[in-house]
């Protein structure tokens, strides 16, 4: 197991190092410079040249290249050019919000969508699994962003129940711990049913043909012959067999992620790593897009590897194919 995490952890460095180098090629390719603003925003042409030459800008794409290569690989990220800031520290204040918004709703999506699919499977053919399987189906194929503004339009327009945007309310610094934890949970209960109802939808789908699969197989026909219980049957050999799949399933969920929530922190005014990239982007902020990409890729990366061990710690023959 130690060899096959070395080995993992190894095979990993080189995306660690390309990814940020094609996001930096993409970046470069893109039209516009930094500081290029619209015309009438009140900055002269002669000035976005000075303020590119003060950061480096205007030097040729080899160097800047080279001198964010050595930087990184000396644990330095570079400073930001829009906010002329260390980029180790602006990921470090954001990241912790992705993870709040990310791990709320990877929690909720294989929750919901793991008790959906087993509800499905135990009223088989019944009314209840032909609700479940249609709507899951039908709120699948929904659009994140789309879903969100549905939700913006009933939840906080319509019903003034819930905030529109941002993480807190202005004065939660002043509230007490348990009202300061319900304002965040208010701000965060349409970003997260945003990214979380679609995908769980795709889990319980995920859930249910798996579940079907496994419970049509001779072993389990036959220990329904010798008279073990439906829920015996379901929960001991159906949501078994189920789990290895479902960790898989885990980790291919975490890039769409990592993607969705970039869309949706900017959609809700949400102050995380996503919305930091986006605004990096539209910038040309080339240091802060380098980094943000950077550390998406390792969220992913030791997501996958996370998904891999416990998948060996689940089925036996895993593990013993990894020693």
């Amino acid at each position: 197991m130690i060899g096959f995490l070395v080995r993992r952890i190894l095979a990993s460095l080189p995306l660690l190092v390309g990814v940020p180098t094609l996001v930096f090629l993409l970046v470069e390719l893109a039209p516009g410079k930094p500081f290029s603003l619209e015309p009438g925003a009140g900055v002269r042409p002669e000035a976005a040249k000075r303020l590119r030459e003060a950061v480096g800008a205007q030097r040729p794409l080899p160097v800047r290249y080279m001198d964010w290569l050595g930087g990184f690989l000396s644990g330095d990220l570079g400073e930001s050019f829009s906010f002329r800031r260390p980029v180790g520290e602006l990921l470090g204040e954001t990241l912790g919000n992705t993870l709040v918004l990310a791990g709320g709703a990877l929690l909720l999506q294989f929750l919901l969508g793991t008790v959906a699919g087993i509800l499905a499977v135990w009223q088989r053919t019944s009314w209840l699994d032909r609700t479940i399987t249609s709507a899951a189906g039908a709120v699948y194929s929904i659009p994140s962003y789309w879903l969100g503004l549905a939700l913006v339009w009933i939840f906080s327009v319509r019903l003034g129940w819930l905030p529109v945007s941002q993480m807190r309310s202005l004065d939660a610094a002043s509230l007490l711990p348990a009202p300061r934890l319900l304002d965040l949970l208010r701000h965060l209960t349409l970003p997260c049913l945003s990214l979380t109802l679609p995908a769980a939808a795709g889990v319980a789908l995920f859930v249910r043909e798996e579940m079907v699969a496994i419970l049509g197989r001779p072993f389990v026909r036959a220990a329904r012959a010798r008279g073990a219980r439906r829920r015996d049957v379901i929960f001991r050999h159906g949501m078994r067999g189920t789990l290895v799949s479902l960790v898989n399933l885990l980790g291919l969920a975490l890039p769409g992620l990592v993607g969705g929530s970039v869309v949706l922190e900017v959609l809700f005014a949400w102050p995380g790593m996503g919305r930091l990239a986006y605004e990096a982007v539209l910038g040309r902020d080339e240091p802060l897009v380098m980094g943000c990409a950077w550390l998406g890729s390792v969220m992913v990366i030791a997501g996958s590897l996370a998904t891999d061990l416990l998948s060996a710690i689940l089925d036996p023959r895993i593990r013993e194919s990894l020693e």
